[in-house]
């Protein structure tokens, strides 16, 4: 088993878990559950410098990334820095994130927020929407074509965006449909953990203009992204190399400022 099958094994144990203690239509007393949600596509596409901003404390690929964060200050300093969005991990075991993290940013920023999980069943895409994301991932390389077309659809139907990650070009040509908003091309390999912008530049041309195209993983300058930006890339998933610093929101206007330039 590489990690993924481990962490989609713990990912099963957890949902059910938590479905035997909080039912899904308890999500639906949320306050924020009827909130109207912001585009992150829209803001993307309007965005010159297009960066999704996030939050992770730790990873299995870097271990420790930054344990000393307020995520409310985080985000703040992300949106202040110009970021079009925050990414927020959300998995306690692998990330060391939490739904809660999601709620505490919500609760400082208007900026689009994504839920950043391993989502295998409807049952947290409800509780992403409960507590304020708006937007939620789905990994091509963990779900059928059918489950993508159910979660996806679902998300769709409470009003939030949905951004799809591929690692490849299989992965992606069975994955296309109406009902995505974003394509996210992992630059990650996710068995040997290696990184390759080439990944993004070969997957370009596969993605048709009507999704804003995402590149994740391994952005770590300026010149990656002016590199990606003429095969069509509008938004750059960032998150380790602000989070490494002791003031990501800081870095994040930094590298934005530069961007500008």
């Amino acid at each position: 088993m590489n990690i993924l099958d481990h962490i989609i094994a713990d990912k099963k144990v957890e949902v059910a878990l938590k479905k035997a203690v909080i039912p899904a239509s308890q999500f639906e007393q949320s306050v924020l559950f009827n909130r109207a949600c912001s585009s992150l596509a829209t803001a993307l596409r309007e965005s010159t410098p297009g960066i999704i901003a996030e939050h992770k404390r730790r990873s299995p690929s870097k271990g420790t990334i930054n344990q000393n964060t307020n995520v409310a200050q985080v985000a703040k300093g992300y949106q202040k820095a110009g970021a079009s969005g925050m990414s927020v991990l959300t998995d306690i075991k692998y990330f060391g994130g939490s739904l809660e993290d999601i709620l505490l940013a919500r609760s400082v920023v208007a900026m689009p927020l994504l839920r950043k999980e391993f989502i295998i069943d409807e049952y947290q895409i409800l509780e992403a929407k409960a507590y304020g994301a708006d937007v939620i991932l789905l990994i091509a390389a963990v779900l059928t074509r059918s489950q993508i077309k159910n979660l996806s659809e679902l998300a769709k139907s409470l009003g939030m965006e949905v951004l799809l990650e591929v690692h490849n070009q299989e992965e992606l040509e069975r994955s296309l449909m109406p009902s995505l908003d974003m394509l996210g091309v992992n630059n990650r390999n996710l068995k040997t953990f290696e990184v390759h912008l080439e990944t993004s530049k070969k997957l370009a041309d596969k993605i048709p203009d009507s999704f804003v195209k995402v590149s994740e993983s391994g952005i770590s300058s300026v010149n990656a992204i002016n590199e990606l930006k003429p095969f069509g890339y509008q938004g750059f998933l960032i998150g380790e190399n602000f989070m490494k610093t002791d003031i990501p929101g800081q870095s994040a206007a930094e590298f934005i400022a530069k961007l500008k330039l």
